[in-house]
């Protein structure tokens, strides 16, 4: 098999299930955003080799997965996704909440501000936080185009970067190990 196809040279890329955009299209910038996010995660996960938070991390960028194939996915279509492989589901963001909530309670959150680069994994957490919120910004733009038609994605990534925020703390604090993996 091979890579290219030659299909994109028009500036048009396929979406799952079918259909084509223009590679600038919203639906494009929004999974093309998060693909980016993974592999600023893998980044970090690769400094977290030998560290308890190396499978929170890989448990992030499977879900990141999961909302990259909804964002490339056209609405037409949403029927065929599978919860929780291809289609972000609502209970994705309080699990987000609950590990947000337990980092903070083990290693509470700076006063002031944070300059990341503590640590490489740390920078490379906060690294994907930013692109994370990018990934959200495109997301918005897409459900006030009417491009995405519920906020489930919103939030999840709305929470995403919260976490990761927590986590890049958590990690340069080196202070508390997962009670549970993701």
């Amino acid at each position: 098999m091979k890579v290219y196809t030659r299909r994109g040279d028009d500036g048009t890329t396929g979406l799952l299930y079918g259909g084509r955009v223009d590679k600038d299209d919203l639906r494009t910038e929004a999974y093309g955003t998060v693909d980016e996010a993974v592999s600023a995660l893998g980044m970090a996960r690769a400094q977290l080799a030998d560290s308890p938070w190396h499978d929170a991390v890989l448990g992030i960028q499977r879900e990141l997965f999961v909302v990259g194939a909804q964002l490339a996915t056209h609405t037409d279509h949403w029927h065929q996704l599978t919860d929780g492989v291809s289609r972000v589901t609502p209970d994705m963001t309080p699990r987000l909440e609950d590990a947000i909530d337990e980092l903070t309670a083990a290693c509470p959150l700076p006063t002031e501000f944070v300059v990341p680069g503590g640590r490489p994994a740390g920078a490379a957490l906060d690294l994907a936080r930013t692109v994370v919120r990018r990934a959200e910004r495109h997301a918005v733009r897409m459900r006030r185009s009417g491009v995405l038609p519920d906020d489930v994605i919103l939030r999840y990534l709305n929470r995403l970067s919260d976490y990761l925020f927590v986590l890049a703390r958590t990690v340069e604090g080196g202070r508390h190990t997962p009670t549970r993996e993701r």
